[in-house]
């Protein structure tokens, strides 16, 4: 079988993220943006949207989701709706992973995280 052109192939966008919290618990955290976006969008526009959470991305209180660009504003809403004591802030949008940590999250909080 042949591989797909890359005209075919689904876009992506990765939306930068902070988590604004007294307590912040990445697992939480996680599993809150993914029940809520699943509330929000449902089962037929998550799959359409391409929405995951990175989990290798995660520094200090700041993350990354993947998504298509069709459904970005989607996932921002997604985002903003959620209701506790967190606040998730979008941060910025980039078309790869890597400018998105260089532009979004700086070079000595990756360091330190890696450690």
């Amino acid at each position: 079988m042949k591989p797909l052109l890359p005209a075919l192939k689904e876009k992506k966008r990765y939306i930068v993220f902070e988590v604004i919290a007294e307590k912040f618990d990445r697992a939480r955290a996680q599993s809150t943006v993914e029940s809520e976006c699943l509330k929000f969008l449902g089962e037929f526009g998550i799959a359409r949207s391409g929405f995951s959470v990175i989990s290798d991305c995660w520094v200090k209180n700041k993350g990354i989701i993947k998504a298509n660009p069709k459904y970005l504003n989607e996932v921002k809403m997604a985002l903003s709706l959620i209701k506790g004591n967190v606040i998730f802030n979008v941060i910025g949008v980039s078309g790869t992973l890597n400018k998105a940590k260089q532009k979004f999250i700086k070079k000595e909080e990756i360091k330190n995280a890696t450690r």
